[in-house]
């Protein structure tokens, strides 16, 4: 199998097709296999993607975050079992240790996240929070835990920041000096950072922008997330730490495979421990994709696989924006994908994605292939206006079609998605009766005055 061909190749199906923009690297043995870079990294398409093109990192941020941790857990300047009350009394949830707050497990309320806390100042006050608030906003909105600590796994963003408070709390510097001097440099991070680009500006045009699509699917018109709908969000949050806001490039993350296997920065026993699952209180291994097989360890999800052995990674995404980092420890592999638009086909995007982690267990990855490839090419319209009209809407689903309409001699529909917003999508015929959508998974089938789709069995109106 010819490793550096095959990525190459599903990397450039993929953004021929519209679901790839970014940069990879595949290493065996420290070595690179297979590395590339496909697009732009600018709103104009007139910057090409660069190998070191440096990219937001989202949630893959969240290693460092815990290696962190794990370095003042050395100097005993904390134990993980400590309670994060005992650094910060202000801290409203008892029982919580910086272990549950690594973990995912701290029970803090299901409806408290960061969009409740940094849109509304934003959209209001016109100002970007800072990460030292949180426990001020905690106290404010007057939530209560949603379960004891250790009970289940929830995973969210706000640990992470409550995390790298602490950091700056017992270091006695910025979350972002510390993390640079105790492991960007020590790693051979050349080009890595904690940045705050909204807040603070661009440093370089090397900076990808991370772009995102207008609604109507069809357009696919690009815009940078910090100006679209999801502005409140994306500009909002940009004064927070921990769980967001590295800024790196695919070599880099190279270098920090290899300083994890050489012992720099974080010592063989210190790895172990964060590779190993955490524990629920009733003594099950902490989930995070059960689907997948994988559990959550110490800012790292985990896969005991029974041919490659043991594989440690993360992912990250923003609106625009999907990161992945993977190690397999006991076969000395790595591969970091970056991508910094949405994607135009779902189906291709997962065919990349899942192609080029199967590459690595030395499997032929299937083809990249969108809805125009698979959907009929000179379908039966003769029935396709007795579909059109609205129809029933549940209210207990999460995602509904509202109406259908002929636009074109296509078929069209409206909808609402889980967050409440409304979008509008041609539909593409797949089969007799039956039809997807372009950037999602739907598949919808029309019978005699209704739809099925998801489960659902819904009348025309």
């Amino acid at each position: 199998m010819n490793k550096k061909t095959l990525m190459e190749e599903l990397a450039r199906k993929a953004y021929e097709k519209g679901a790839f923009n970014g940069t990879w690297l595949y290493a065996e043995n420290g070595e690179m296999i297979s590395k590339g870079a496909f697009g732009f990294r600018d709103a104009d398409d007139k910057l090409p993607m660069e190998e070191d093109t440096i990219f937001e990192m989202a949630s893959v941020t969240k290693i460092f975050t815990a290696t962190a941790i794990m370095l003042l857990a050395r100097e005993g300047k904390l134990s993980l079992d400590d309670e994060y009350a005992e650094y910060f009394p202000d801290y409203p949830y008892a029982g919580v240790k910086i272990r549950h707050l690594l973990t995912h497990t701290s029970g803090m309320p299901d409806d408290f996240e960061t969009e409740n806390w940094v849109c509304p100042a934003w959209e209001k006050e016109n100002r970007i929070p800072s990460c030292s608030e949180i426990i001020s906003f905690i106290n404010k909105s007057d939530e209560k835990a949603s379960h004891t600590p250790g009970e289940t796994f929830r995973y969210t963003d706000i640990g992470y920041c409550l995390l790298a408070n602490l950091v700056e709390k017992l270091s006695g510097t910025s979350f972002e000096d510390y993390l640079k001097k105790n492991i960007f440099e020590p790693a051979g991070m050349k080009d890595s950072a904690i940045y705050h680009t909204r807040r603070d500006g661009r440093p370089s045009d090397r900076f990808a922008r991370n772009m995102v699509l207008e609604d109507n699917e069809e357009d696919n018109e690009y815009i940078p997330s910090d100006l679209s709908e999801a502005a409140p969000y994306v500009v909002g949050s940009d004064g927070l730490n921990g769980c967001d806001y590295l800024y790196t490039t695919i070599f880099d993350m190279l270098a920090w495979d290899r300083a994890l296997r050489e012992e720099k920065v974080l010592t063989r026993e210190e790895q172990k421990l964060m590779f190993t699952p955490g524990k629920l209180n009733n003594g099950k291994d902490i989930g995070y994709d059960d689907d997948e097989g994988t559990s959550y360890g110490l800012g790292w999800g985990i896969e005991n696989d029974d041919e490659h052995g043991l594989v440690v990674m993360h992912s990250g995404g923003m609106p625009g924006l999907e990161t992945w980092f993977e190690r397999f420890v006991d076969e000395d592999k790595m591969l970091v994908i970056l991508n910094c638009r949405d994607y135009q086909d779902i189906r291709a995007a997962e065919r990349f994605w899942d192609g080029m982690r199967e590459i690595i267990r030395g499997e032929e990855p299937e083809p990249v292939v969108s809805i125009e490839d698979i959907m009929i090419k000179d379908p039966d319209r003769s029935e396709w206006e007795s579909y059109c009209g609205k129809y029933e809407h549940p209210e207990d689903a999460e995602f509904v079609v509202e109406e259908v309409f002929m636009k074109d001699k296509d078929l069209w529909a409206t909808a609402v998605d889980e967050d409440g917003d409304s979008l509008t999508f041609r539909l593409y015929p797949t089969g007799e009766k039956e039809f997807g959508r372009k950037r999602g998974m739907l598949k919808l089938n029309f019978c005699e005055d209704c739809i099925m789709y998801d489960d659902l069995t819904c009348k025309k109106l």
